[in-house]
């Protein structure tokens, strides 16, 4: 099978959903030492396949070689990470109040609270990271890791990819020993209004568009049933820059900025697509950074144009100069800067911060400090926002304090791009960055999207889920009448 799969039919996808929902109960149920092997599985029979998967995500999204390769360790290392969480349990949440006939408000009742897995979950992947967020990424890991069999909807711009990638994915899932339907891959944008609509799907995973990602939060809130919609949007992740920081090493920071804005083609969420910095700075050594930078490849034709378009309204304001034109070539787009000043961005700041997506990114004059937090407080959310500081500076408590209402990741002295997987992580923030501020795309606590709590009130300990019997059969932390066990 060498062409591109064709769009799933109806009925099709009615098969799948239900082998999904059928697989589910068992899924659950699987004890956390074989829920984790299926994770290992599935990481290992990716690794084994990167000869033939990396020339496939080269050839569909024009990245290069080395981001493909590296992309895919992060993707298997994702899967293992997952693995090593559910064998440790703590995601699980147990907690238990023994019987207390003294307790302050009258007797109190035995409850055990954990969470469970919701079901069948949609995942829709990205095209900008096509393994890492994709059919085997982070959404699909965390969707399997807490025990919910996954419907991909594959993304039009790498469908071969995604095709063999789910293969693979699946043959090493049954392998292991999960339930039939425990994974599938589903093509066509109906296809995935239909998933989302579905009885059988409980919950969506999005990473795209924040007009794509509307649209199909929308439906899923227009269900009978609602459902949860999480998805990652949008983002200009600003970058705020003092004076004394620009002093003492601005040189290094506006290179800095300029790998950064320019890192994968500027097609990463995380991309600074706003500097804002002392109107003294001398930006003569970044102009010629960026227009010494190569071309490089947009992921398709579809992103190219939506980035031009982009690129032409921001130039053409009247508010905006042009400090290096980019422009399409025989090997892809040379970046873009423009500049323009705190006041122009304070009257239009809708205009001004809307998300281009390439390689472009705008400079922000100022002259008083302390208004860097009329920006700041005036932002819509954000996925990241970055101060460049140093600790003396007055401003920055009062920065770093507006910038957390406003973002989901506060970065000092640092870069956005770049989002690692660790127990720590929230990629997410207040809309548009994602559409449920409360969670995370990326991390451990990813997993805690896709489970619900349950309370079990005066159960016999021997009908009771594993994870809340006396005995602790699992080993897994809890809380005992408040206190870790």
């Amino acid at each position: 099978m060498t062409g591109i799969p064709a769009d799933t039919a109806e009925e099709e996808l009615d098969r799948v959903m239900e082998g999904a929902a059928a697989a589910a109960p068992a899924l659950a149920a699987m004890r956390p030492p074989e829920r984790a092997a299926l994770l290992r599985a599935a990481a290992d029979e990716l690794d084994s396949a990167a000869e033939e998967l990396v020339p496939l995500a080269i050839e569909e999204s024009s990245l290069p070689e080395p981001r493909c390769r590296g992309e895919l360790g992060r993707t298997t290392f994702q899967l293992r990470f997952f693995a090593d969480l559910v064998e440790q349990g703590g995601y699980l949440e147990a907690s238990i109040d023994r019987a207390d006939g003294k307790w302050g408000m009258g007797p109190r009742p035995d409850v055990r609270r954990m969470l469970v897995p919701l079901g069948p979950v949609a995942v829709f992947g990205a095209s900008n990271f096509p393994f890492a967020f994709s059919t085997a990424g982070g959404d699909t890991a965390s969707a399997l890791a807490a025990g919910c069999p996954v419907v991909v909807k594959a993304h039009p711009g790498h469908p071969r990819l995604a095709r063999r990638t789910g293969e693979a994915v699946a043959a090493a899932l049954a392998e292991a020993g999960a339930p039939a339907g425990a994974f599938a891959v589903v093509y066509g944008e109906e296809t995935g209004r239909r998933a989302v609509l579905h009885p059988r799907t409980r919950a969506v995973g999005f990473t795209g568009s924040i007009p794509g990602g509307r649209a199909l939060f929308d439906l899923a809130s227009s269900r009978p049933d609602p459902i949860p919609f999480y998805g990652e949007l949008g983002s200009v992740n600003p970058v705020f820059v003092t004076r004394a920081a620009m002093a003492a090493r601005g040189a290094e920071i506006l290179e800095g900025y300029a790998g950064s804005f320019t890192q994968g083609a500027g097609q990463f969420c995380t991309k600074p697509g706003v500097l804002l910095v002392p109107r003294d700075a001398d930006l003569g050594p970044l102009v010629a950074d960026v227009e010494g930078r190569t071309p490089a490849r947009l992921l398709n034709d579809r992103v190219a144009g939506g980035f031009a378009a982009g690129l032409d309204r921001l130039s053409a304001r009247p508010d905006v100069e042009v400090l290096v034109q980019g422009a399409a070539g025989a090997d892809g787009w040379t970046p873009s800067l423009l500049r323009t000043d705190l006041d122009a961005l304070l009257a239009d700041p809708e205009g001004l911060l809307e998300e281009c997506f390439g390689p472009a990114s705008l400079v922000v004059r100022y002259d008083d400090e302390s208004r860097l937090l009329d920006v700041a407080g005036g932002l819509h959310g954000q996925l990241t926002a970055t101060v460049h500081g140093e600790e003396a500076d007055e401003v920055a408590p009062a920065l770093l304090a507006a910038l957390s209402e406003h973002a989901g990741r506060v970065l000092w002295n640092g870069w956005p791009t770049g989002v690692s997987v660790t127990h720590a992580m929230h990629h997410g923030g207040p809309y548009p960055a994602s559409t449920s501020v409360l969670h995370t795309s990326v991390g451990a606590t990813a997993v805690r999207r896709f489970l619900r709590p349950v309370a079990y009130q005066s159960v016999p300990d021997p009908l009771l889920p594993e994870a809340l019997r006396d005995a602790n059969p699992l080993g897994i932390p809890r809380l005992v009448d408040g206190e870790p066990e």
